[in-house]
């Protein structure tokens, strides 16, 4: 993607923080015409030591499954909260109006994973990520239950060879910083995120409320 320098992060915990915090990414490859073909998925992330891998599945109805065996290498996006940047945030009239917002890409090796006890881990993690009490109704459900869902299921795991992140908050304008934190704190929820993250990037004065990113 396009990374203007003051908006790029190598920090891999601002990496990790943003595929956990919006785990549902777009998962992007192409058909066998070579148009792109994307799926919009949820994915579990599993840190490593230097690396990152990402779990998820689609159903055997879809064809991406096939598209990942035939051509592994692939993109996987994520977006984080974004919002728009009014022009009134700058002392001075001559500004535009643009937009705020936090981004992934990550370059990914896809492995099909077959054998249907790695299956049902893997929809145990993303169970666990965002409803850990339906583990219990997914075990009494029984085996052949549990055989006839996993059976309809194509599961992968993505293996991240490179990422690229992007924080775009208008980091190269200092003196917009404090009006906008402002108007973030009292905006929706994902303005609201972006000035949480304003200030754990220690980009406004708040050091009772900032956080490790």
């Amino acid at each position: 993607m396009y990374q203007p320098p003051q908006f790029v992060s190598r920090d891999p915990r601002i990496a990790a923080r943003i595929m956990r915090e919006h785990p549902f990414a777009s998962l992007i490859s192409t058909d066998e015409e070579g148009f792109p073909f994307v799926t919009h998925l949820p994915l579990h992330l599993v840190e490593g030591v230097e690396e990152f891998t990402l779990l998820g599945h689609v159903a055997k109805a879809n064809p991406h499954w096939r598209y990942l065996a035939a051509r592994p290498k692939a993109l996987v996006t994520f977006l984080g909260p974004h919002a728009y940047l009014s022009p009134k945030v700058y002392p001075d009239l001559a500004r535009v109006p643009s937009w705020n917002y936090l981004a992934l890409h990550c370059t990914v090796l896809a492995k099909p994973i077959e054998d249907d006890t790695a299956k049902d881990a893997l929809l145990k993690k993303l169970i666990g990520d965002h409803e850990p009490p339906y583990a219990e109704q997914w075990r009494s459900l029984g085996e052949e239950f549990a055989h006839k869902m996993l059976a309809g299921i194509a599961a992968f795991e993505l293996t991240v060879t490179e990422w690229q992140c992007k924080l775009k908050l208008n980091q190269h304008r200092k003196e917009s910083h404090k009006a906008l934190h402002e108007s973030y704190l009292v905006g929706g929820p994902d303005e609201q995120a972006l000035a949480q993250w304003m200030q754990a990037l220690n980009m406004v004065s708040s050091p009772s409320d900032r956080r490790d990113p």
